[in-house]
């Protein structure tokens, strides 16, 4: 596997074309640790933590509390599994929470499970298939459906059977706009985590994207085309569009587009045409989740941000947020 300063120590103009990833231990597709950052999720933390004991696969589940004014750390503590751990965090954030947790894990994948969202029976089992498909990955992925704060499906992402998302060498795709969405859907080699540095704490939203894109500089990522998680929408999600504009996204593209590691592995010659098409895919992201809460006023307002930005990807942006009217 080429680490992020094998990348940074290549000349530059070698630095794009290199290939030379090596295949990975097919035996390190055992030993998987979830990663549970949680804040004042005593409605949820509980099913949460249910659906993660629940897969056999899994050897250890650690929540970091961030500092819970609520019943969580009680729920947890009721729990009684030897693989579950609890830690605590003092308030530094999500993504310090995460770092955390995965600097404590033994296990050689990790997934970062938000303590709202549930995984789905046999989600692991899929993740761990795939990768062992794949020796070169450093992420495995698959897909989710939507529900609402009492656990109902709301979302229909099952219409989408067959949709293929991308394999291999992922980066340009994955600079465009973030695919995964959610890191309950992926298994990341700890290995490859820890030597890209984990979650930038400096960023408040999108900190996944953008941790996403660095491993995608170093290693090749595997889909699993499978729905693996119930990702939770409710008004307390910190991507709401109803407390979230665009303008909060922006920073994390900054730091994107601002990243030497994955300057040094996009083609030469793209990084505006794929930061332009970054901005459009959050802006179109925020369109989607107003919709979803019934402000539509908000999603016309951020169509006509993505118009401004490139009338040609207007009418693929439209699409998407009437998409999401149906749960799509």
């Amino acid at each position: 596997m080429i680490t992020a300063e094998d990348v940074l120590d290549l000349p530059v103009g070698a630095r794009v074309a290199t290939q030379a990833r090596l295949p990975l231990p097919v035996g390190s597709t055992t030993s998987v640790s979830v990663v549970i950052p949680a804040k004042n999720v005593a409605a949820y933390v509980g099913e949460t933590l249910a659906s993660a004991l629940a897969q056999g696969e899994v050897t250890e589940v650690i929540v970091v509390d961030d500092g819970s004014t609520d019943n969580t750390i009680a729920i947890v503590r009721a729990i009684r599994d030897p693989r579950l751990r609890l830690m605590t965090n003092d308030s530094a954030g999500v993504s310090a929470a995460r770092n955390l947790g995965a600097r404590h894990a033994s296990g050689e994948w990790l997934l970062f499970l938000d303590a709202d969202d549930r995984l789905r029976p046999g989600a692991v089992a899929a993740l761990l298939a795939a990768a062992r498909g794949a020796p070169r990955a450093v992420l495995v992925y698959g897909d989710y459906n939507t529900i609402d704060s009492e656990g109902r499906q709301v979302g229909r992402r099952d219409l989408l059977k067959g949709r293929r998302k991308p394999s291999g060498d992922v980066l340009t795709r994955l600079a465009a706009g973030n695919f995964i969405v959610n890191g309950g859907i992926a298994l990341a080699r700890a290995e490859a985590f820890r030597a890209i540095g984990g979650f930038d704490t400096s960023l408040r939203y999108c900190e996944d994207w953008h941790c996403w894109c660095r491993l995608a500089a170093i290693g090749e990522f595997e889909f699993a085309p499978k729905l693996l998680l119930d990702y939770r929408l409710h008004t307390a999600n910190t991507m709401n569009a109803a407390v979230r504009t665009p303008q909060d996204f922006f920073p994390a593209i900054a730091r994107v587009f601002d990243d030497g590691l994955i300057l040094a592995r996009l083609p030469e010659g793209t990084a505006a045409r794929l930061r332009q098409a970054a901005e459009i895919h959050l802006v179109t992201y925020s369109a989607m989740q107003a919709v979803r809460f019934g402000r539509y006023r908000q999603a016309f307002i951020y169509l006509g941000m993505v118009g401004r930005r490139s009338l040609k990807s207007l009418p693929r942006s439209a699409l998407r947020v009437v998409l999401a009217c149906f749960g799509i």
